[in-house]
């Protein structure tokens, strides 16, 4: 099963939370924002999801 998680620009503050908690490394800071550079290993735990303040990413099943 394959997941992709989207990171919603407009509410991303940056603060880089899901990078530090993603266990396989989705994520990335550009630009002081949180882009899901490697979208193709998400897992989809959600991990990210529980902690990001301002429920800027989503994780959906392709």
């Amino acid at each position: 099963m394959a997941y992709n998680p989207t990171v919603d620009e407009e509410k991303c503050v940056g603060c880089g939370e899901c990078v530090d908690v993603c266990p396989v490394e989705v994520f990335e800071m550009q630009d002081d924002k949180s882009v899901p550079v490697n979208a193709e290993e998400c897992i989809g735990c959600e991990s990210c999801v529980e902690v990001c303040p301002e429920d800027a990413i989503s994780v959906e099943e392709e």
